[in-house]
């Protein structure tokens, strides 16, 4: 009965994928007059005007390819360049399955580490900057899909970032100590390209019209869990004052012992031995990609659970991350960042498995209970039921899932940064779209409040649905995440006061057409599953 819900088939199905690239009408390139030239810390650039007066760099280096005797390591200084560098087109996108919601025109390489900006102007104005981190787990996504396009959110008078940086066995192949100091933190390469493009953004983003003191890091799903690696990383600190998490908050990484043993795989299938860089720097990249699932299941018996654990992605190397993220609280380093967290009401309507999911018994349902939770099963099953009055029994299950891979992560990881001086505000995203897919209705599914952020949603209303739900949901919550990244408090006069959460009151942001503020809501089960 029990169904397999890998993070990985959840996380980066091809329908996962479709849904954020849209429609794919839109052109990659938006053609028009060239920006004033800007300086760089490393050489000249020029972008392209868009409508409304808005500036766009896309395509702007912020380090050098990890390619060649590169591979798998940190990310390269970029080198000074001579001339002036054209940033009107989207770089390539990071190696990934071809045509998982990549657009007709998007390209993969592992020449990836590019970043996009957008702006009102290139003056000494110092506006707040957002850096957005894309979905996709570790595996899959790419910045330039138009529902991350950051001209909606740049009107509102901030610079808006979005990064390109390596994915699945080409960002998070932890090779074993055999192969040397210079590959310690191979397991973490993707994240390591994130610290990069964040130090470009505190060197240069004052000549895009940016304050490089104001920067708030925002992701979603595993651009969320990127961004909770961030909180516990030291390399990190300092390089942003904000973050705001997305249903994503992580508790867990690959163990050393597991990313080694992975890593030890995937050089044994590929042919290269210990050591040996030059061999390893000879592989043709398509090689290395198709051989990522017979290096997973050679090490299955020793993957470890966890949401966003196992496969190719992130390894605790002691180093650049030195612990499982949040274990024993929220770093001391993080404690004056303020965060804004929360996930979706219904998560899990969004993934393929739920169209066997909802068809679930109610003695599926109860089962589905007891294996997860068995100590806590007699009284959560009513709980859940009287949580969400109409709801089928399959519904329940779909909402057990949610609670599982999303909502009890954020609360916890809220409770620990609740026990420090910066305030952490909750929300949950409640509207919901009218669409289905495969019989499941959307509802406030994974990922909808993604184009409603960015503003983008005319473009995803296969996603959304039609009216105007989403334009009225992107009227209140995009001022809100603009005035979070200006102020550190989400107060805007399109939603009701949102005091900051702490562990008595519990007080939580319910996004709907009209948004209310909640106290502990769903309290009861809160209590039962997190503790």
């Amino acid at each position: 009965m029990s169904i397999d819900l890998s993070r990985r088939t959840l996380l980066t199905s091809a329908a996962f994928a479709g849904f954020m690239s849209a429609t794919h009408g839109f052109a990659l390139t938006i053609v028009g007059a060239p920006t004033p030239i800007v300086q760089t810390k490393a050489g000249k650039v020029r972008g392209r005007m868009q409508p409304e007066g808005l500036y766009s760099f896309k395509g702007l280096r912020y380090a050098a390819p990890p390619v060649g005797a590169l591979r798998f390591r940190p990310p390269p200084p970029l080198k000074p360049w001579a001339g002036v560098v054209e940033a009107s087109d989207f770089g390539d996108a990071a190696m990934q399955t071809a045509g998982a919601g990549s657009l007709p025109s998007e390209t993969h390489s592992e020449d990836c580490l590019y970043l996009h900006l957008w702006t009102k102007g290139l003056d000494n104005t110092r506006r707040p900057v957002m850096v957005w981190l894309h979905g996709g787990g570790f595996w899959e996504g790419a910045p330039g899909r138009p529902v991350y396009y950051g001209d909606h959110i740049a009107q509102q008078d901030v610079v808006i970032v979005t990064v390109t940086h390596r994915l699945n066995v080409f960002g998070y192949t932890q090779l074993p100590d055999s192969w040397g100091p210079e590959y310690k933190s191979s397991g973490i390469a993707g994240i390591l390209d994130i610290v990069a493009a964040l130090r470009w953004v505190k060197a240069n983003i004052e000549k895009f019209g940016g304050d490089p003191q104001n920067v708030t890091v925002f992701g979603e799903s595993g651009g969320g869990g990127k961004l909770s690696l961030l909180l516990n990383m030291p390399a990190a600190t300092g390089l942003f004052q904000k973050a705001i998490i997305q249903s994503g908050a992580v508790l867990s990484a690959n163990s050393n012992e597991y990313g080694q043993a992975l890593g030890q795989a995937l050089t044994d299938i590929i042919g290269v031995s210990a050591g040996d860089v030059d061999a390893l720097s000879k592989v043709d990249a398509g090689k290395i990609f198709e051989a990522q699932d017979a290096a997973i299941a050679k090490v299955r018996d020793k993957a470890p659970k966890g949401f966003f654990s196992g496969l190719f992605s992130p390894t605790v190397d002691g180093v650049e991350l030195p612990r499982m993220p949040f274990d024993g609280g929220a770093p001391a380093a993080i404690g004056q960042i303020p965060l804004m967290i929360g996930s979706a009401r219904n998560e899990a309507n969004f993934f393929p498995d739920s169209a066997t999911i909802i068809k679930e018994t109610d003695a599926q349902f109860e089962q589905r209970v007891r294996e997860a939770f068995p100590s806590e099963a007699a009284q959560l099953i009513p709980a859940l039921r009287a949580s969400y009055p109409g709801y089928k029994p399959g519904e329940l299950s779909l909402q057990l899932i949610t609670a599982q891979m999303f909502w009890i992560n954020t609360v916890k990881v809220a409770d620990m940064k609740a026990r420090q001086p910066a305030p952490v505000f909750m929300y949950r995203f409640d509207w919901e779209s009218l669409t289905r897919r495969n019989g499941v209705p959307m509802r406030a599914a994974h990922a909808i409040d993604v184009p409603i952020v960015f503003g983008t949603y005319d473009s995803m209303r296969v996603f959304v649905g039609p009216g105007d739900g989403p334009a009225r949901m992107s009227q209140q919550m995009m001022p809100a995440w603009v005035a979070f990244a200006r102020t550190g408090r989400p107060d805007c006069e399109e939603i009701p006061a949102w005091p900051r959460y702490d562990l008595a009151k519990r007080h939580t942001m319910l996004f709907n057409l009209e948004s209310s503020v909640a106290s502990d809501p769903l309290g009861e089960v809160r209590r039962l599953i997190a503790g």
